[in-house]
């Protein structure tokens, strides 16, 4: 392949026709004002997508466009180019024509990138052209830091050595000292951050075992073994992060909780830590929340259109309590908030009440509560109530005091959202009279309760159909009658974009009851199995069980996802 020509991607635009003179005039502006790559600027105006970009590229230079999500790609090929270069360049090694490399680019009129590329590679090199956002997510996934973190981890356990069984005063200072930027402890727990950072991983989970430490993470709610180094080094990782998190060092019987922020690839990494003693040292366990990554929008948590739009008019309205419900880590706090960040005007003002803050929001009032100072959530929610708020969100109503209370807020005036931990919508009311609220409380207060669970997505890359077994095929046809013989289902096969697993990311399932004149009429009366009959009839049928099993049917999840969550509302 000849060596690329200069081309100016904006006149090639205006002639495919997907930009306007006007448009490319303004980009240019934009362009010259911020210093930013022309084509990014196309992207973020809403002008052209990189689709296009690479599309039209691709047929002026007549080289070929490669899709990476369908592109089953090799590490080992990829590895070829360093990642410095790989990421300067936004290039990845594709594939090995004997005489030559492929090498998938995002920009290929860059000239002194492919003098560059094909220096480094010691090949000749022929260019596809790429998106660019796919190729930075396939570097993050493909350099990933584990032979590094080994080696910290080795360090680390050179710089103990066989001092470990009087660790005071030397450990101390390799563990505490935050000037120590360049210590094997602080390089190690930077690379482990990066690292779970790059593949979206949700918590870290550091392991004293008996002779071992294994770092584990979790990702898209399964985790995943990153690495095991000498049980040496667990003393000093826990001392470093308790310091970071501004915990007591001396502490080790007891478990502590706290929080911290740090940068990792220039993005805001918010950390909540938790420590707890066990048998071979403290176990550490930390939940990373990107502040910076995060918009949060009710469209995008994965809730049917129908419901969505009824959600949204009940959070509008001016008063009355709404509940999320579902077990830990099935995504409540981010509904919540997805439904602040909508709410949030500078007209209202709005209040939450939590333990601990998870996300935090321009423009919100943000209390944590502390058991520690007899700060509970029924003190700061009395407190909240005298500032005068439109919209109060409390983390979670456990117990009679808070739920109450917050009853109260909402016939008074506002509108109260929180979280309960129940089995499905239905019972929710019912776990509210439960806990000591009076029956007539919840019929005039609670306006609805939304509950939600979250599947695994299939992995788009290697998606394909597949045949359900004779026990998947009988539950299919219990859920859906004869219409399981015409519908086609799907499951990921494992390939380079999902680490073999087959999936790749999580939606919400969901069920919605809206508190009608008929359900608030059942709840006053004192027969439970009586209200569950007519709550089940307002719901008509739209459960979590039915929506885990539309998304199986629309290619999204497997079967035996939607199996887990019907699995999860028998037990």
């Amino acid at each position: 392949m000849a060596r690329p020509e200069k081309v100016r991607l904006g006149e090639i635009l205006v002639q495919e026709k997907l930009l306007s003179e006007e448009q490319l005039n303004q980009a240019l502006a934009d362009q010259k004002r911020t210093g930013r790559k022309l084509g990014r600027v196309f992207v973020e105006n809403g002008f052209v997508t990189e689709e296009q970009i690479s599309g039209a590229l691709a047929r002026q230079l007549n080289i070929p466009y490669i899709n990476l999500k369908f592109y089953n790609i090799s590490d080992a090929m990829v590895r070829l180019l360093p990642e410095t270069a790989a990421r300067r360049f936004r290039a990845l090694v594709l594939e090995d024509r004997t005489d030559a490399l492929l090498v998938g680019v995002s920009d290929p009129t860059d000239l002194f990138a492919y003098d560059e590329i094909a220096r480094l590679l010691k090949k000749t090199v022929e260019l596809a052209v790429v998106n660019e956002t796919e190729v930075l997510h396939t570097i993050d996934r493909i350099y990933r830091r584990t032979g590094e973190i080994t080696d910290f981890a080795r360090e680390v356990e050179a710089d103990i050595g066989d001092a470990f069984v009087d660790f005071g005063a030397a450990l101390g200072t390799l563990a505490a000292n935050p000037g120590l930027e360049e210590a094997p402890v602080v390089k190690l727990l930077q690379s482990v951050f990066d690292d779970a950072t790059q593949v979206r991983a949700s918590d870290i989970h550091i392991e004293p075992q008996e002779g071992r430490l294994q770092i584990r993470f979790r990702i898209d709610g399964v985790l995943h073994l990153q690495t095991e180094a000498d049980i040496k080094i667990a003393t000093p990782l826990a001392l470093r992060l308790k310091l970071m998190a501004d915990l007591d060092i001396s502490e080790k019987r007891l478990p502590q909780d706290g929080r911290f922020a740090m940068k990792v690839k220039n993005q805001r990494i918010d950390v909540r830590i938790s420590t707890m003693p066990t048998q071979f040292g403290e176990s550490v366990v930390m939940r990373l929340l990107n502040q910076a990554g995060n918009t949060l929008r009710l469209e995008s948590i994965g809730m049917p259109r129908p419901m969505l739009e009824r959600f949204r008019a009940i959070v509008r309205r001016p008063n009355g309590l709404v509940l999320v419900t579902g077990p830990t880590g099935s995504g409540k706090t981010t509904t919540l908030y997805s439904a602040l960040a909508e709410l949030n005007s500078v007209e209202k003002k709005l209040i939450t009440v939590e333990d601990p803050v998870e996300y935090r929001l321009q423009g919100i009032n943000q209390v944590q509560v502390n058991d520690k100072i007899e700060l509970s959530f029924a003190r700061v929610l009395r407190s909240a109530l005298r500032q005068d708020p439109d919209i109060v969100l409390v983390g979670e109503m456990r117990d009679q005091e808070t739920a109450q209370i917050g009853l109260r807020a909402a016939m008074t005036g506002h509108l109260v959202l929180s979280t309960l931990h129940t089995n499905d919508a239905a019972s929710t009311p019912l776990r509210l009279m439960d806990m000591g609220v009076p029956r007539y409380m919840v019929g005039g207060s609670l306006q609805a309760v939304l509950a939600q669970r979250l599947v695994r997505v299939i992995c788009e890359s290697c998606s394909t159909v597949c045949q359900p077994t004779p026990p998947e095929h009988a539950w299919l046809r219990a859920e859906l009658g004869d219409f399981v013989e015409q519908a086609q289902f799907f499951h990921g096969k494992g390939c380079s974009h999902c680490n073999g697993t087959g999936y790749r990311g999580r939606t919400g399932v969901y069920e919605l009851l809206e508190m009608t004149r008929a359900v608030t009429d059942a709840a006053n009366h004192p027969d439970p199995s009586h209200f569950l009959k007519v709550a089940h009839a307002e719901m008509k049928g739209e459960t979590l069980r039915r929506h885990a099993v539309q998304l199986a049917v629309q290619g999204r999840t497997t079967i035996g996802e939607a199996m887990r969550i019907s699995n999860q509302m028998d037990d």
